[in-house]
């Protein structure tokens, strides 16, 4: 099963900011990649508490995640 986009309406994904934890445009997304994670739809039923680097987009460690709260987005 292939993973699909959530964009509230829009193609072209989400972008959560690792700071503010907000969803923003699309544009800027791509304007902060290093700041902004691009959110795809999760299998159902996963654990939450999470933490996802903005920066290469992999998970992280919950320690790592809570030390970089700019450069981090807590997910779930």
């Amino acid at each position: 099963m292939e993973n699909t986009i959530m964009s509230k309406g829009r193609s072209g994904g989400s972008y959560r900011s690792a700071i503010s934890g907000r969803y923003v445009t699309a544009s800027h997304g791509k304007a902060s990649a290093h700041t902004t994670v691009r959110e795809t739809a999760g299998a159902s039923g996963t654990s939450g508490g999470h933490y996802r680097s903005a920066i290469s987009g992999r998970y992280v460690t919950t320690a790592h995640g809570k030390a970089s709260p700019h450069t981090t987005v807590k997910e779930g």
